[in-house]
């Protein structure tokens, strides 16, 4: 039975660092062996002991602990991640600049391991050129650095610094440990790419929409493997009451106009558009502004009129014979015949469609899917059964192929 994959967390001096301590828990609990090195001045907020009894390991802040076994080396060599939560500003400008005044530091040195920072400050501290310098050195030096979140801070503060939630971070770190070809960590650093997830819902009246069964599932696993993989990441969500995927922008939306309109501008510059929501074909040609009562006489028949094809649109967007960005679709279909899938590549225009069976348990809602992906190449590539997370990686492959 092979050993469990070992994780360096390594805890920043900031108020955020009580978060921490639900990864310990959660990586634990999923068999990763977790050896928690805090800066001398995380300890401020939550104590050794504390870290010590969640991970069952020793903590350490020094290089001089132990020092026959060389920690401040050997930490980093033997880890599969290190992980940094929460990485102040004052830790990335560290690590930015080589240095190894302390274990964590030093450990980040050494580490030949994927590395990933979840950043927690105030809006002024993420937003201060030095700051963004140094994340993007972090980034171009193949650390995964994830955005920070946008909410409440210390204090009456409010605005972009807050950390990620735990669970979201989780995903992210397990993404990167479960990766089994290391060649795709970094391969979309310095990409912009686009998600868009959830299902559209088009209004009826106050009370009443035309929607589908789509929750996002599959379009935020698709933004947590592209964050992983060292992605700009912008998601356009329509409805989905999931947590924000850690280190995506998210935008929120409700209609397929809505949803169009916030694609058309996020994928101005971007390399890639992935297309996961379902978006409604049809929306009602006129919205009922009170709500439609039953009065004991036969309801006015509802007029339905085609919403625009956003996927259509984009690739008409960028003209024939041009493959920038890379547009990739989601069909979710009844029926998943090469014929039907190969005429919808050709109807859509894009690069690669991937289409997945729905109905009898999968699909929609599911944590697995299944799918083919099809090129305009005329390539099919059979994606099994399986967590839609292992499908997001896969999509990822044949998008970063086409990037060339």
């Amino acid at each position: 039975m092979p050993a469990p994959a070992r994780v360096i967390l390594g805890v920043g001096a900031g108020i955020a660092a009580y978060k921490a301590c639900e990864l310990v828990r959660l990586l634990t609990e999923s068999g990763y062996r977790v050896r928690v090195v805090p800066t001398p001045d995380a300890l401020r907020f939550v104590g050794e002991a504390t870290w010590a009894a969640l991970s069952g390991e020793p903590v350490t802040t020094d290089v001089w602990t132990g020092v026959s076994e060389v920690p401040h080396v050997r930490l980093g060599q033997s880890a599969d991640l290190v992980l940094v939560v929460p990485a102040t500003a004052d830790l990335l400008a560290r690590a930015a600049a080589g240095m190894a005044g302390d274990l964590l530091t030093a450990t980040l040195l050494t580490a030949r391991c994927p590395v990933l920072y979840a950043p927690a400050m105030h809006t002024e501290m993420w937003e201060h050129p030095a700051t963004q310098a140094n994340v993007s050195l972090l980034r171009g030096r193949g650390a995964v650095v994830l955005e920070p979140a946008v909410g409440r801070l210390t204090g009456s503060d409010s605005g972009a610094g807050r950390l990620p939630e735990p669970p979201e971070i989780f995903a992210v770190a397990v993404g990167l440990l479960g990766s089994g070809d290391q060649r795709s960590l970094g391969d979309l650093a310095g990409r912009r790419v686009v998600v868009s997830a959830g299902g559209t819902r088009e209004e009826i009246d106050p009370v009443r929409f035309i929607g589908n069964w789509s929750t996002g599932t599959q379009g935020y696993a698709l933004a947590r493997a592209a964050v992983a993989r060292g992605a700009e990441v912008i998601v356009i969500a329509a409805n989905v009451m999931l947590p924000d995927p850690a280190g995506a922008k998210v935008t929120r939306v409700v209609s397929a106009l809505q949803m169009r309109d916030a694609v058309t501008v996020a994928a101005a510059g971007a390399d890639v558009v992935v297309m996961a929501a379902a978006v409604a074909d049809y929306r009602p040609e006129a919205r009922s502004e009170a709500k439609i009562k039953k009065d004991g006489q036969p309801p006015a028949p509802l007029r339905l009129v085609e919403n625009p094809d956003i996927l259509a649109g984009l690739a008409a967007q960028r003209g024939p014979g041009r493959r920038h960005p890379v547009l990739v679709g989601f069909a979710a279909e009844t029926d998943t015949s090469e014929q039907a899938a190969r005429a919808k590549l050709a109807r859509k225009g894009c690069d690669l469609l991937v289409v997945n069976p729905v109905g009898h348990g999968l699909g929609f809602g599911t944590p697995d899917n299944e799918a083919v992906v099809y090129g305009a190449d005329g390539t099919a590539t059979p994606i099994p059964r399986g967590p839609k997370e292992a499908l997001a990686n896969v999509v990822w492959d044949l998008a970063a192929a086409n990037l060339g």
